[in-house]
């Protein structure tokens, strides 16, 4: 039978349902400080798509024969020396490869990363070629309301030639855009990243890794100096 307790009961259910409700509603806002104002549904959604990860890897291994999958998994001790070796950390401990050879030789590395622009992640591939020289950065999926500037070939062209030994940062060797400087960041660190695990991964167990490069350059150095040629 029907009650003024059920009724009251009922109504206090859908009061602690609501306030319960608050608390995710409020945290999906987000507040930008550069716009001092809280971002639109329509910013939030924004998602750009600039190439397919697919065609991505065609881009970045145009040549091979194969182009093979690989995972990358970090132990505790692996990932503390990448961290250590790039200057900063990350949560991730497993990272998707891509790998072209042609003729059992080893033409390149494709890596797609996703990293934090200034509110949400971007998806971006970057290629390294056989001696780990950063070949070439698509950005795939951008999805901040403003920055996409980041994806024109006119400013990541400026990763192509990086190696393990730049600085990959802004105001070092990379020239930022106004209004995107987290995107910048973010992807400077990424490729930063893809660069360190591939020399660690794949270059020094093939002896040519960044420590062997450095030794064969300090050896060459030091010969000269002795025999002037």
């Amino acid at each position: 039978m029907f009650t003024h307790v059920t009724l009251i009961r009922g109504i206090a259910i859908g009061i602690a349902l609501a306030c319960s409700a608050l608390p995710a509603l409020a945290a999906e806002r987000i507040w930008d400080s550069e716009l001092r104002r809280y971002l639109t549904d329509k910013e939030m959604n924004h998602a750009e798509v600039f190439m397919s990860e697919e065609d991505a890897v065609k881009t970045m291994l145009p040549k091979s024969q194969r182009v093979r999958k690989e995972v990358i998994r970090l132990t505790q001790e692996k990932k503390e020396l990448i961290e250590q070796r790039i200057g900063w950390k990350f949560p991730e401990d497993t990272f998707e490869l891509y790998i072209g050879d042609t003729d059992d030789k080893i033409d390149g590395y494709a890596m797609v990363h996703n990293t934090i622009g200034k509110h949400k992640h971007m998806t971006y591939m970057v290629g390294v070629d056989a001696k780990g020289v950063c070949s070439d950065v698509e950005l795939l999926v951008f999805r901040e309301a403003k920055g996409s500037e980041v994806g024109r070939k006119r400013f990541n062209a400026q990763y192509e030639g990086k190696t393990v030994s730049d600085p990959i940062r802004i105001n070092k060797d990379i020239i930022n855009i106004s209004g995107a400087t987290m995107s910048v960041r973010s992807i400077s660190a990424g490729v930063k990243r893809v660069l360190v695990l591939i020399d660690e991964f794949y270059l020094k167990p093939a002896g040519l890794g960044s420590d062997t490069v450095a030794t064969r350059r300090a050896d060459k150095g030091f010969f000269t100096s002795i025999f002037g040629n």
